[in-house]
């Protein structure tokens, strides 16, 4: 065996894992960690058991078993084999077994003792998938209450050995060489524009004029990889290989990509994040970074995950260099500036901090744990989360209200899916229809069966791809490749639904079947959408979100959607998969979570009136309305004060005498603020319409009723007699003038009152009129003859003494036939021509 980097620690770690129960091994890429250690501690005599190894990826499970094997000069199954999802190669030989994430949570729920094993390894947990965080709460768990003898070992490339060690309780940490080759960096001078496919493209054409050896392409998803395929495959030359490398291939394809080419060709592999860790790509002696990954971030606000692409962190980043150096000196590009590498984050957050909480929480429950703070976690999962999920497993009956596991939940937990497709299956089968949800599942969790055509829209539209898949079914992979879709794919959801009826077995009963949208509204009750109206692509999802179809979609403008697939966004999601789903099935999977609002009325702004009604809604959506008769005098009251709140106190039948002596008590507040007078201003009214009005509305449910209202009458009666007498001395509505006339005062709260008079009439008055026992003077309109204003003035004396002359000259020659004295103050006043 050829030495490596990692075999320098070996005994190091071995006597760590001799005197403790736990160990962290930090060492980088190459170093020969996951395949060398388990044969290792394997051999030791001190060790007792077998050997449980974590994977985070499938390929590389497979991998790792297939090349510890090899060293062993055994075939895989014999004393290493793996399972992973929908694949597996064991037997009882086995004394290692390298297993995915979600198949050794499952162990563990059904084995809590791990019989027979007596070490679990958790390779590349720098990775920190939810799946790992979470199986190594419950190892932790065994150990301090099942397990005492039980061993754990962490192996990472790059990880916060401190804060693992204090996890462990203060384990060992041993930490291994570096890689045996170097690894040259190249940067771009300046970050390229966000044409990801075109700037790896560019890279890969001048990477193939500079060095030897195959070439490993990092770009964030499958849609990157493919355009960035189109762009390559008429450049390159015969002696090039393209292969593209993510999960979602077959293994033949994912073998193929991995394996240097049987005629010697040069290759360039296209790869997601895949290819990070755990993972040898053979030949490989260039690595090109496109610096993004695509992550995906959970809203426990919206209760939906939305993929993000985001920069990589630095640990990515050597992970994806150090993939050059495995086998010889490499070469790694960058495609970004040395001025962006200096601003990469040390590491990408942990998922369990954005995921979808909602399998962690049935498993946790299938556990025994209600609370996650009763396990011992490297970060606790956010409470709004986990609260979000809990909320979404009572609603599909996983839970009961204490947040107890049910036998449903028990059902959904057993089988390898995702709580609400397992629902959905269940169900389904109970109505005898598992081999349609089979597909529907398949549908949702496999990539997309029909091929997406850069700038082409692709419907929604499930029923379309339930047709292809029964094409293929029929007629094979060249009918349904000439139909528009991908055949691999076709049989990757053919496998998975084979697998999952295989699992399911329940008696059936005598409810209805259910249409596609129907099956899958009882795994997505939170996106069942109802058209808005008006645009055909808008609709509101029952979790209250918005969601819109592609433009000119052939779903556009159905009554009723349920969305299973459907990108977050910012504002409103983007459908991905939809199907239409009848009023009545709504009614039948969501029966008890529609609420019936028996007695609901409201103001209706259309109709400017109190509309009771029978509602029914789910959620966000009002699924029906219907007149309603019998409402409760109570709720017609709030309904219609709540109008006349909305519509404005304008809405009242206000008269000008109810003004005016409204006018009249606010100016009067004003002037004795400290008196007891109440505050009918439109503020105070507004803000108290429950306290003044609700008295006088029996029998009143829409605006036109409202003229029945005496507002003068309305309003004085706030007013106890001694108040109201007290109000007409101190704010009267008419002052009486030396002419004998009574004049009308207006009132302005927050002025001093106004009294328009002709000037004729006030002859032989000094002083200026007042009101609120001479507090307040007036203020004088004085008017001509033609009832023009010719003065404003509270100093009626000063306009006698000063201004009287000069507007008497100017005036008398205009009106020659009225009366004009030289002495304003002994004249006689009249509201004639001239006086008697």
């Amino acid at each position: 065996m050829k030495r490596l980097p990692i075999h320098d620690v070996l005994a190091e770690l071995c006597s760590a894992l001799q005197c403790s129960n736990g160990a962290v091994l930090a060492a980088p890429p190459g170093s020969g960690k996951t395949t060398i250690v388990p044969l290792e501690l394997l051999k030791q005599s001190w060790f007792e058991g077998d050997i449980l190894m974590l994977e985070p990826r499938r390929l590389a499970a497979r991998a790792a078993a297939a090349r510890m094997a090899d060293l062993l000069g055994e075939r895989v199954g014999a004393r290493v084999g793996y399972r992973v999802r929908f694949d597996s190669c064991v037997s009882s030989k086995n004394r290692i077994e390298v297993v995915t994430e979600g198949i050794l949570t499952r162990r563990l729920q059904r084995d809590p003792e791990l019989d027979g094993v007596g070490l679990v390894i958790f390779d590349e947990f720098h990775e920190r998938s939810i799946h790992a965080d979470l199986a190594l709460a419950l190892t932790l768990d065994i150990m301090s209450g099942l397990r005492d003898d039980l061993k754990l070992l962490i192996m990472s490339a790059t990880l916060d050995t401190s804060a693992v060690s204090e996890l462990l309780g203060g384990a060992q940490v041993i930490t291994g060489g570096g890689r045996p080759w170097p690894v040259t960096h190249h940067y771009l001078e300046r970050d390229p524009e966000k044409n990801i496919p075109e700037t790896a493209a560019n890279g890969v054409r001048r990477a193939l004029g500079k060095t030897q050896g195959d070439i490993l392409v990092f770009l964030p998803g499958t849609g990157e990889i493919r355009r960035t395929e189109q762009l390559l495959l008429d450049q390159l030359g015969e002696g090039v290989g393209l292969y593209p490398l993510y999960g979602d291939l077959s293994r033949e394809e994912q073998d193929s990509a991995i394996r240097p080419h049987q005629g010697g060709k040069r290759r360039v592999v296209l790869a997601t994040s895949i290819a990070e860790t755990s993972l040898t790509i053979e030949g490989i002696q260039t690595v090109i970074d496109s610096g993004w990954s695509r992550v995906p971030r959970f809203n426990p606000n919206s209760g939906l995950t939305r993929l993000e692409t985001v920069r990589v962190s630095l640990a990515s980043a050597d992970q994806r260099a150090g993939r050059a150096g495995r086998l010889g000196p490499g070469v790694c590009y960058r495609l970004w500036s040395e001025q962006t590498q200096a601003r990469l984050t040390a590491y990408h957050p942990p998922e369990i901090l954005d995921a979808d909480l909602v399998p962690l929480v049935l498993d946790l429950a299938q556990w025994g744990v209600e609370n996650s703070e009763q396990l011992k976690w490297m970060d606790n999962p956010p409470a709004g989360a986990f609260a979000q999920a809990r909320s979404l497993l009572q609603a599909l009956d996983g839970l009961d209200e204490k947040g107890r596991i049910t036998s449903a939940g028990q059902g959904m937990a057993a089988l390898s899916l995702h709580p609400r497709l397992a629902h959905m299956l269940l169900q389904a089968a109970a109505r005898g229809q598992l081999e349609l949800a089979a597909d529907l599942a398949g549908l949702i969790s496999e990539r997309d069966i029909i091929r997406r055509r850069r700038g082409e829209a692709t419907s929604v539209d499930v029923d379309d791809r339930l047709q292809l898949l029964q094409l293929w079914r029929r007629k094979g992979n060249g009918a349904v490749a000439a139909a528009g879709a991908d055949p691999l794919a076709c049989a990757q959801l053919n496998r998975a639904g084979g697998q999952w009826r295989k699992q399911i077995k329940v008696e059936k009963n005598d409810l209805p079947a259910l249409s596609s949208g129907g099956l899958m509204s009882l795994a997505y009750p939170d996106r069942i959408a109802k058209w808005k109206g008006g645009d055909n692509s808008e609709y509101l999802l029952s979790s209250g979100r918005a969601v819109r179809l592609p433009d000119g979609d052939v779903l556009g403008g159905c009554p009723f959607l349920v969305v299973p697939l459907l990108d977050a966004g910012k504002r409103e999601g983007r459908a991905f998969l939809a199907s239409t789903i009848d009023f009545q099935e709504i009614r039948e999977t969501q029966r008890r979570h529609i609420i019936l609002h028996d007695r609901v009325a409201a103001w209706d702004k259309g109709s400017s009136a109190v509309l009771a009604r029978r509602e029914e809604r789910l959620g966000a959506l009002l699924l029906s309305s219907a007149p309603n008769d019998s409402s409760d005098p109570d709720d017609v009251l709030k309904a219609m004060l709540e109008g006349i709140r909305l519509s404005g106190l304008d809405t009242l039948p206000w008269s000008r005498e109810a003004r005016e002596w409204q006018a009249r008590l606010c100016s009067l507040l004003q002037w004795q603020p400290d008196s007891e007078w109440p505050d009918l201003s439109d503020q105070s009214l507004l803000e108290n319409l429950q306290g003044w009005l609700s008295s006088w509305l029996n029998g009143i449910s829409r605006k036109a009723h409202l003229k029945q209202l005496n507002m003068l009458t309305i309003l004085q009666s706030r007013l106890q007699w001694n108040q109201q007498r007290s109000m007409d001395r101190l704010v009267p509505t008419h002052i009486q003038v030396p002419s004998g006339s009574r004049k009308r005062l207006e009132y302005r709260p927050g002025e001093a009152p106004v009294l328009a008079v002709r000037l004729q009439e006030l002859f032989g008055l000094e002083d200026t009129p007042t009101v609120c026992h001479g507090e307040i003077k007036v203020v004088l309109h004085i008017l001509s003859p033609a009832q023009r204003p010719i003065q404003v003035t509270q100093d009626l004396k000063g306009f006698w003494q000063r201004t009287y002359t000069e507007v008497k000259k100017e005036l008398k020659g205009r009106y020659p036939k009225h009366y004009w004295p030289d002495d304003p103050f002994t004249a006689q006043p009249t509201a004639r021509v001239r006086p008697r």
